[in-house]
């Protein structure tokens, strides 16, 4: 999972303040590394390893210049964590195109050997957005670059997103032509296109959320569909089409977990679904019989289900643990220990809030157990009496192949363990999971992945992605890297 950001603006307008602000605001969904590549003729590179405000300064804003551009920032789910494996990437294969992507490919292998064999083409690094931008480039290689028109750029896409296989939403500049954006035949990952009008015209737009268009004054215009294609030439003309599309299957974790709270995805709140899911749970805690005295949520992504859930029981909702803001999110930590260990330090309980109290706690989702089972050992320790802990996602059963790093069956606490024994693991008095079925209630207008839960996967030859992943796990464990 990662965050993109694209710009286009008037002529002699830059748009290097939009991509970097734009980034910031989506710095919950990468904090590994960060890049912007501008354009004005040429192209203007600056990534680097860490968050956007240690990436970039005052010195950046002047030397990006262009008035077009790409932004991301990464979470690491596909390749290493190294600088070469940091977007955006750029070719000028046939031409020059910096591209960015939020998602993860999942024929990475079979895709690699195709740009050997087919295209002569030899990957620089091991992100799997060179499998996209290379496919994308061979294809529109093979039309007149002398007279590459919209048209030929839909057919190249339309080609790359029947070849390419698994989550991707893309932005991409194309050199001298303009700037592109593109979604998997599933619209898997979220893209949203926005606007902005100005003085000497409109500024288009893409970012994964529409909480980087909150923050810079933009409208938006839509969602991206699964398979559609938009492309924003250099004169500011707008051109869209369908490309290749199959059934939508949105990830479902972008409300559960990723997103944050203030943004939408195809007109339902991120923050109103999370209460929803909360006032799904206490149905099913009043069915129990247990009395709990308050609900407390493990911030900040257990908030609104919390109050959802504290509503629909009709008891109070406090804030029982204070986290740092200074720490990363514990999910997307490279190892275990790491998330232990941000679990231990960004997480303090209220005693006086929790002591002799009967609570409910509720967390976005339980994937391995072990910070579960340290937070029912914080409460403990701070004095609560019985410790009801609520999952707001069903359990998750199986590894997420789209660009979630869920780890692999072996170490998904629910693949090996029925509910009782997970609460028996974790120590809580109670434990409560919605259930699959109940996110068709939640999200009736939105056709969702759930494969994480399920193991629908909607696209072909997972199982031998999940073989491969899990071989170079154990590959790894046993070398000791």
């Amino acid at each position: 999972m990662c965050g993109i950001v694209g710009f286009t603006s008037p002529p002699g307008k830059k748009v290097v303040h939009d991509l970097i602000y734009g980034l910031l605001s989506l710095q919950h969904r990468g904090q590994d590394s960060a890049g912007v590549v501008t354009f004005d003729g040429m192209f203007h590179t600056k990534k680097g390893k860490g968050l956007v405000s240690e990436v970039f300064s005052e010195k950046h804003f002047k030397r990006l210049k262009g008035n077009t551009g790409v932004g991301h920032v990464r979470y690491t789910t596909h390749g290493t964590d190294d600088l070469s494996n940091a977007q955006p990437i750029i070719t000028n294969y046939p031409f020059g195109i910096a591209m960015v992507h939020n998602g993860n490919v999942t024929n990475f292998k079979e895709m690699s050997r195709i740009m050997h064999e087919e295209y002569h083409v030899m990957p620089t690094s091991t992100n799997d957005l060179e499998v996209i931008l290379y496919t994308f480039a061979a294809e529109l290689r093979k039309k007149a670059l002398k007279n590459i028109d919209v048209k030929d750029i839909f057919d190249a896409v339309r080609i790359t997103q029947q070849k390419v296989e698994g989550a991707y939403a893309v932005i991409a500049v194309i050199a001298n032509h303009g700037l592109l954006a593109f979604m998997d035949p599933h619209g898997i990952r979220p893209l949203v296109f926005g606007k902005r009008e100005t003085d000497e015209g409109t500024v288009y737009g893409f970012a994964s959320e529409n909480v980087a268009f909150d923050h810079l004054g933009y409208k938006v215009i839509k969602d991206l569909e699964p398979g559609e294609i938009i492309f924003i030439d250099h004169s500011g003309k707008v051109h869209t089409t369908t490309g290749y599309k199959k059934k939508q299957h949105f990830c479902v974790f972008e409300y559960i977990y990723f997103a944050r709270e203030d943004s939408q995805f195809y007109g339902e709140l991120v923050a109103g679904k999370r209460v929803r899911m909360g006032q799904i749970i206490a149905r099913k805690i009043k069915t129990s019989g247990l009395k709990p005295d308050i609900v407390i949520d493990v911030p900040s992504s257990g908030y609104f289900a919390a109050s959802g859930l504290a509503e629909a029981l009709g008891i109070p909702h406090y804030r029982g643990l204070v986290k740092s803001n200074y720490l990363g999110r514990s999910f997307i930590a490279p190892t275990q220990d790491e998330r232990e260990e941000i679990v231990k330090r960004k997480l303090n309980p209220i005693k006086k809030t929790i002591e002799g109290k009967k609570i409910v706690v509720v967390d976005d989702s339980i994937v391995r157990g072990t910070t579960s089972k340290r937070l029912v050992k914080l409460l403990r320790e701070a004095g609560a009496r019985e410790i009801y802990f609520v999952s707001a996602a069903p359990p998750v059963k199986y590894p997420c192949v789209y660009g979630i790093d869920m780890s692999i069956e072996t170490e998904l606490i629910a693949h090996q363990k029925n509910i009782e024994q997970i609460r028996e693991y974790i120590g809580a008095d109670a434990l409560f999971y919605l259930d699959p079925g109940d996110l068709k209630e939640i999200f009736s207008k939105v056709s969702f992945c759930d494969a994480c839960f399920t193991g629908n996967y909607p696209t072909p030859g997972v199982e031998k992605v999940l073989r491969d992943i899990a071989s170079e796990r154990l590959q790894s464990k046993n070398s000791g890297s």
